[in-house]
């Protein structure tokens, strides 16, 4: 239960990050090019679903793709110990060997060991690939995690732009001018930034304080580096 839970924290903070990164660099590009706050919603909502959908695939595949490696391995260390198993108890004893056990010592651990097959397999797969915790992962769940943590957070940016938009029609006949959306649109993608990096911190065993400081200044460089694009092509692509 632990390990899922860890896990959809996981799943949930990347696709979270990137949606945040990813649709308010769109809006920092559009508002920098000088453009509609309609194209904002285009291109951001767009952004939504077609980036997010593909976080998702992606990460369904990959997760898939090692559960399926990490499957094959353990056939194959089943068939081994099936089919040579002196070989096999040589190489627990080689493994622990190498670790200062010997002796008598070495002699009952490799008899614990085999005495399970289970426990034998995973002794084997765990020295081989690094410790193996796939039996609670669920590729449709951690892709299904990422993409509604990249649309609730990547829907941020676009928070104000659709209050404006949809409560006045257009930014023209409202109080407010496409500079005041996009500061607005700043201060709550740099809550959701920092936010995304205390959750992040905890998660990895990090100081929150400064994982969320690091995503907040990441997430900031992503957002200058697409207002300047925007605002250079805005002033010379007419």
């Amino acid at each position: 239960m632990f390990l899922l839970l860890k896990w959809s924290i996981e799943d949930f903070v990347y696709g979270a990050t990137d949606g945040a990164v990813t649709t308010f660099a769109i809006v920092a590009g559009v508002v920098g090019a000088s453009l509609s706050p309609s194209v904002v919603l285009i291109l951001g909502f767009a952004n939504l679903f077609a980036d997010g959908f593909a976080m998702a695939i992606g990460n369904y595949l990959s997760t898939k793709s090692r559960i399926e490696s990490i499957q094959r391995e353990r056939k194959r260390e089943e068939w081994e110990i099936e089919n040579n198993p002196a070989q096999k108890i040589q190489e627990i004893k080689d493994i622990y060997s190498e670790k200062g056990f010997k002796e008598e010592l070495l002699e009952n651990i490799a008899k614990v060991i085999i005495s399970k097959r289970k426990i034998w397999v995973d002794t084997m797969m765990e020295e081989k690939i690094g410790p193996i915790h796939n039996n609670n992962e669920n590729p449709i769940y951690k892709a299904v995690t990422t993409f509604f943590a990249f649309y609730l957070v990547g829907l941020i940016p676009l928070v104000p732009f659709i209050f404006v938009y949809f409560i006045y029609f257009e930014l023209s006949d409202s109080i407010y001018t496409i500079d005041n959306v996009f500061s607005y649109s700043i201060i709550f993608t740099a809550i959701s930034f920092f936010s995304i990096g205390l959750v992040k911190g905890k998660v990895v065993n990090k100081s929150p304080i400064r994982s969320g400081l690091n995503t907040l200044m990441m997430g900031g460089i992503a957002a200058v580096v697409a207002f300047v694009v925007g605002s250079l092509l805005g002033a010379y692509v007419k």
